[in-house]
């Protein structure tokens, strides 16, 4: 085997093998380095979504949420069933036959596109070197005309809570409880804790949410990030702002987290903690002083528009480069960058990359919030419509949330679009369709959308950017 590559690649998550891929296809010979095996060492591919992340906790959220609606939901369908029983290693283990499925179909798909897999701990050096140390400890150099970074992230830790692996744990301990806590506290309410809380909580954990930040979800639009706050605590999540972690004390039985809020000092106890404080970027010994690749202070890689670093012919993608951390969008720029090595003008519209948060219901976002037009002083106008309007969301029990619109006041293009309601991150793809297409209102207002649908409150929406909605009173919007 030849240790030269016209594409190295250091990653193999859904950045890393997603480019990988592509630059296969584009006929360059690629390498991709994958740095964690498994018992037998051979290596694990799909990197934190599909190992830890993203794939295995939508399962449990999935088993979750059928065992809330069974217990608790299907009555009101006339459906009665006397006994709802739970078996958390089953559950467990249709989890992990999803993954291994999946990180297998990973591994065929790099075989057939003759891509060549590495073991070992990758570090880029000067003159697009590559340093690879295998799990025995040896060390084989390989070189590339082009190197892309791609190594991830890995959950944030705070002193205050230090992770034990038994009864703290972050974000892929909190993925392999073997019993349900009667009591669980979740440091953060964002994306991570709101998710994992959900599972639990779903499956009869009491659960307290902390969260050091004064608004709940600060990042979202303010109106959905309300009407969001208002739906989790029906659904029984404890939430509490502005709550300090100053310091945990671990027993064989129970945690004893202190916290403070506005001053006053608390302690809540629990059989389990989860940190959930958010992820970093995964760059320690990814590259040598020399290699020309910098970071800023938080870790983060310098990249340009087009996820180009600052060294001749490596690039950087995912989640160790500006943005946010997203598989999609990680996977996105890894196409990016492949077809930018085969010499094609390819680009990424940041602008229309969708958010999502995969609680019931689900929370989605896409382009700007109303708080962020305010900021910038753009004339826009909005429309929102809500679920308990649309017939389909009647029949399916489904009618908390809204769909929320926002429009240029002159223009009429969309500038972003807001959900939090069932099938939320299917509908607010509707919009990011739209938007790529630089679409209006006016083109939403126009078109067919079949009845009864959830996607009616997105023509519903639209229409109301105008005051034209039909199956609702309507008002002005601001």
């Amino acid at each position: 085997m030849s240790n030269h590559f016209e594409v190295i690649v250091i990653g193999s998550g859904p950045a890393g093998y997603v480019c990988a891929i592509r630059c296969a296809q584009l006929g360059l010979s690629t390498a991709l380095i994958e740095r964690n095996t498994d018992a037998g060492d051979k290596p694990v591919l799909g990197g934190t979504c599909l190992n830890v992340g993203c794939i295995p906790s939508k399962a449990l959220l999935d088993s979750s949420q059928r065992y809330a609606d069974t217990k608790h939901h299907l009555a009101e369908h006339g459906i009665g069933i006397d006994d709802v029983t739970l078996n958390i290693p089953e559950m467990m283990a249709r989890k992990e036959k999803i993954v291994s499925q999946l990180t297998g179909g990973v591994a065929g798909l790099l075989k057939h596109n003759k891509i060549t897999v590495l073991s070992g701990a990758g570090q880029l050096l000067a003159g697009r070197q590559v340093e690879l140390t295998d799990a025995q400890g040896q060390v084989a150099l390989y070189s590339a005309d082009n190197v892309v970074l791609a190594s991830g992230s890995e959950p944030v830790e705070i002193p205050p809570a230090p992770i034990d692996d038994d009864r703290v744990v972050d974000s892929t301990g909190a993925l392999c409880f073997d019993t349900v806590p009667a009591r669980l506290g979740v440091i953060g309410a964002g994306v991570i804790g709101l998710e994992l809380g959900s599972v639990w909580a779903r499956l009869g954990a009491d659960v307290v949410m902390l969260e050091a930040m004064e608004q709940f979800l600060p990042a979202m639009d303010e109106q959905i990030a309300k009407e969001s706050a208002k739906i989790f605590a029906k659904q029984g999540l404890d939430i509490r702002l502005g709550a300090r972690v100053t310091g945990v004390e671990v027993s064989p039985e129970q945690v004893t987290v202190a916290y403070s809020v506005e001053g006053a000092e608390h302690t809540e106890v629990f059989d389990r903690l989860i940190v959930a404080v958010g992820r970093r970027p995964r760059t320690e010994k990814l590259f040598s002083g020399d290699s020309g690749v910098s970071v800023d202070e938080r870790g983060f890689v310098f990249v340009n528009e087009h996820c180009a670093t600052e060294a001749p012919g490596v690039w950087a993608i995912g989640d160790i480069v500006r943005g946010p951390m997203l598989a999609h969008k990680g996977s996105e720029e890894g196409v990016m960058v492949a077809e930018r090595i085969h010499g094609k003008a390819a680009q990424l519209n940041y602008e229309v990359v969708p958010s999502i948060i995969y609680t019931h219901p689900e929370v989605a976002a896409v382009g700007k919030n109303e708080q962020e037009l305010k900021a910038e002083g753009v004339d826009y106008k909005v429309g929102t419509f809500p679920f308990a309007a649309i017939g389909r969301a009647q029949a399916a029990g489904e009618t908390d949330g809204l769909v929320k619109i926002l429009a240029d006041a002159d223009s009429d293009q969309i500038l972003g679009a807001h959900v939090v309601g069932p099938s939320a991150a299917d509908l607010v793809q509707q919009i990011v369709i739209a938007m790529e297409m630089a679409s209006s209102t006016e083109d939403l207002q126009l078109m067919v959308f079949g009845h009864p649908t959830m996607s009616e409150a997105v023509h519903e929406a639209a229409l109301a950017v105008d005051a034209r909605a039909i199956h609702m009173v309507n008002r002005p919007q601001r």
